[in-house]
């Protein structure tokens, strides 16, 4: 584990297409609002920044999924995002992905490993 990981939150607090976790990483021009959600059983995290106009995807504090669970869904544009890789399926930025966070599951955490310095 790096020496600059810095805990999210507790393994707990995530449920596979549950309510996410939001979260501030170092990035260029400083902090930069992200998020980690659950996806069959694996953690993902990325900025929580739309790739068709930077704005914020959660409905409210947390709610990234769209009705089905399977989708990330920006609630300004309903830009529908696959929460394992952050890649835009459907809408105005089909083809463009969300800016990946790296993170690590380890000893019953959530771990941010790595800051962002170039967004």
């Amino acid at each position: 584990m790096a020496e600059d990981a810095r805990v999210i939150c507790d393994s707990g607090a995530l449920v596979s297409g549950g309510p996410g976790v939001r979260f501030s990483v170092p990035a260029a021009g400083g902090d930069a609002p992200a998020f980690v959600v659950r996806f069959d059983g694996k953690v993902h995290a990325y900025l929580n920044r739309c790739a068709h106009v930077p704005v914020q995807l959660d409905w409210t504090d947390g709610a990234f999924f769209d009705y089905s669970k399977l989708y990330l869904i920006c609630s300004t544009h309903g830009a529908i995002y696959l929460p394992y890789s952050g890649e835009c399926v459907t809408g105005p930025c089909t083809g463009k992905r969300l800016v990946p966070v790296a993170v690590e599951e380890r000893g019953g955490q959530v771990l941010l490993i790595k800051d962002i310095h170039d967004v």
